[in-house]
């Protein structure tokens, strides 16, 4: 529900692809000329990330929306989000939900406290950026409570958990190099 809340709130409810979104997001693109802004829908990223290139260009793009109706027509929502959250990379060599849980928190993902959960779902915007033991343990912080802050505001989670997750003391293991 973490991942859900802040990557594609939708998720239950289109058909692979938000038009609107991938609208929004170039006019935000063209107006700050920060070509940040991406637009895909989770299924789209796992299109993206496993059959296509990272190419920016319309062709790739228009691959991509075919492809991802066509995987959510063969495809349950949980398979889809199966394969998503197996297959991103949450830093260094780290790639899937639970080799990540593993890596950070020492236990298995359906283990992670709410907070944690929150934490692991903000990392895969910019795994080295966000990392843990980077320099921007702040920005990360800040993200962990976004993603909580959209959680409540999806209605995955309530007031009372929303504010205990916020307080929570969350301990990263130490880096293996």
């Amino acid at each position: 529900n973490a991942t859900i809340a802040i990557e594609d709130k939708e998720f239950y409810s289109h058909i692979g692809v938000k038009p609107t979104a991938f609208f929004m997001a170039i006019l935000v693109n063209i107006l700050t000329l920060n070509f940040s802004q991406g637009g895909s829908t989770i299924t789209q990223q796992v299109v993206k990330n496993s059959i296509l290139t990272n190419n920016k260009d319309i062709s790739r793009k228009l691959k991509e929306w075919v492809l991802a109706i066509k995987l959510e027509q063969v495809s349950t929502k949980e398979e889809i989000l199966s394969m998503y959250l197996n297959e991103i990379p949450y830093g260094g060599v780290i790639y899937g939900v639970e080799e990540a849980s593993e890596s950070f928190f020492g236990k298995k993902a359906s283990e992670v406290s709410l907070s944690e959960a929150a934490y692991l779902a903000a990392l895969p915007k910019a795994p080295s950026f966000y990392s843990p033991y980077g320099p921007n343990k702040d920005k990360l912080d800040e993200r962990k409570n976004l993603v909580l802050a959209e959680m409540l505001e999806s209605g995955f989670i309530t007031q009372k958990e929303y504010d205990s997750a916020k307080k929570e003391k969350v301990e990263f293991l130490k880096k293996n190099d």
